[in-house]
Parts: structure tokens; C-alpha cells; sequence
């Protein structure tokens, strides 16, 4: 078995991400495709990475090529993170949309395993307990994801201890998870109800997808090259209306992307709305 790639196969496989997927690899990174594929080729019985990339990139087997850039897509992610988006969410924006929007969208563009919309949905509940008469006509929050086996996981809503313990409050696991079997909590049809996953990649187009009240776009950007998130951003604020927000991760900004979007400063934390 062969488990390291060559510098050949790096340089063009790393092209071929940024083409497929936007993600850049840069230099030096063959450590990462190496531990990110190894298990995947092990479901085709290919023992060489290095043949195992050829056969990705051929597209000769959609199903290959499919895992193979699944498994280079980051996955990682926690309930409520950062917290500060969600602090927003409940105090700034939702006060503000019950103002003047009749029924709420919401999008979650790169979903991972569904821990980000389920918080959202979770954020939503809370707001509607204490404000009953908001968005009376409805709420659909839009969980996308490049990964369709992510998504399988995220529409399924059923997490194990480990995944559970990654941020979810007690008050939260009571109110809104149902035990199931295999020591796995499910999330309850109510938070089900509002959240509708599609497989989607931010290097193509998603105006079908409709205009949008908030958007959140967290810890994904930072895959892309510069020239890559300008074009992603503008197209996301396109999706907005005028009283629409964009949420980014806590590490990312709107390079590119100044003149169709301005910085919005409140007590949580900072979002971005349409110029």
C-alpha cells in the first residue's frame, strides 16, 4: 500500500480542487491529502493514493471523485459556536426582521453534520416562545452543503454522546433532542420542521435558492483564494434584500466585497448588511 502522494500528484490534484471546489492547498500540504484519503481509497480497495487520485480526477467514477473531494472538505463543527452569531441573531437581528419581514428565511450555506441550522432553528424557537405573535406566516431555514453525505447525516438528526457534548446546553438537549437508540439523542420534529437541507457548492450558481433574510457563510471562506470568496460574497449579497444580513466566521472579512457590503458593530459581536 502505498499511502504517500508525490509531488506530481499533489500539484495537480491541488489544482484540481481549486477548479472542482475553490479550496487552495497551497504548498506543503501533502500530509493533509495523505490522512484525508488513505481511508476514503480503502472503499474502492485502491491501495496507491497516487492511482487513486488519477482515477478522482479522471471522473471516470463519479461516485470516486465525489468521496474524494468530500474527504478533502472540512466537517468540523460545534452547537452554537462562537456563540456570539447566535447572541446576535436572538438580541439585534430577530427583534429587527419581526419588524417588517412576514415570513423568515434563513440560509446556512455550508451546514456540515446540521449543528449549525439546528442551533439556528434552536435560536428561532427561543425567540418565538418569548415573541408568539412573530413571523406569522412562517419560518424556513436552508441547510446546504457540498457533501451529500453530510447531509444524509444532518437530515437524519441523530448524534451520538461525543457530538452531543460539543456545545449543546442541557436546557437545549431537554427541550429540543429525544433519546433514541444506541445512546443517540434526535433532533425533535418541531426543530425538524423548519430546516430543509439541498446539496449546494459555493463555486456555482444558487440563485434558485431565492432572496434570503439572513445568510450564515462561517469558517468556510477561508478555504478559498482570494479572487474565489470576492465572487462568493458578492453573490451571496445579491441573495439579500436590504434589510438582509450576512454572518461570516469570526476569522473572516468581506475582502473583496466592500462596495456591496458594509460592517454593521453592535454589544455581541458584528454582521454585515447590504450597502
Amino acid at each position: 500500500m502505498t499511502n504517500t502522494v508525490d509531488d506530481a500528484q499533489y500539484f495537480a490534484f491541488s489544482r484540481f480542487l481549486a477548479q472542482r471546489l475553490g479550496i487552495t492547498l497551497g504548498n506543503n500540504k501533502q500530509y493533509l491529502v495523505n490522512s484525508r484519503l488513505s481511508q476514503t481509497m480503502r472503499e474502492f480497495d485502491i491501495t496507491d493514493i497516487n492511482v487513486f487520485i488519477q482515477a478522482a480526477m479522471s471522473g471516470q467514477n463519479p461516485r470516486l471523485t465525489d468521496r474524494a473531494l468530500e474527504s478533502m472538505t472540512t466537517n468540523e463543527t460545534f452547537w452554537f459556536r462562537d456563540e456570539y452569531p447566535y447572541q446576535i441573531l436572538s438580541s439585534t437581528l430577530l427583534p429587527n426582521l419581526a419588524k417588517q419581514v412576514k415570513k423568515l428565511r434563513i440560509w446556512s450555506s455550508a451546514c456540515s453534520y446540521g449543528q449549525e441550522p439546528y442551533s439556528i432553528a434552536m435560536t428561532v424557537h427561543e425567540f418565538l416562545r418569548k415573541q408568539s405573535g412573530a413571523f406569522a406566516e412562517g419560518v424556513e431555514i436552508i441547510a446546504s452543503d457540498i457533501s451529500q453525505r453530510v447531509l444524509n447525516v444532518a437530515k437524519e438528526g441523530k448524534y451520538d454522546e461525543l457530538a452531543i457534548s460539543r456545545g449543546l446546553p442541557i436546557e437545549m438537549q431537554n427541550r429540543y433532542f429525544e433519546p433514541t437508540t444506541c445512546n443517540r439523542l434526535a433532533v425533535n420534529n418541531k426543530l425538524k420542521s423548519l430546516v430543509t437541507f439541498r446539496q449546494a457548492n459555493l463555486m456555482d450558481s444558487f440563485y434558485s435558492f431565492g432572496k434570503f433574510d439572513l445568510i450564515f457563510c462561517r469558517n468556510v471562506l477561508i478555504y478559498f483564494s482570494n479572487d474565489d470568496k470576492a465572487k462568493i460574497l458578492q453573490k451571496l449579497t445579491a441573495l439579500l434584500p436590504p434589510h438582509g444580513a450576512l454572518i461570516l466566521g469570526a476569522a473572516e472579512s468581506i475582502s473583496g466585497a466592500e462596495d456591496v457590503l458594509k460592517m454593521e458593530k453592535c454589544t455581541r459581536g458584528l454582521y454585515y448588511s447590504k450597502r
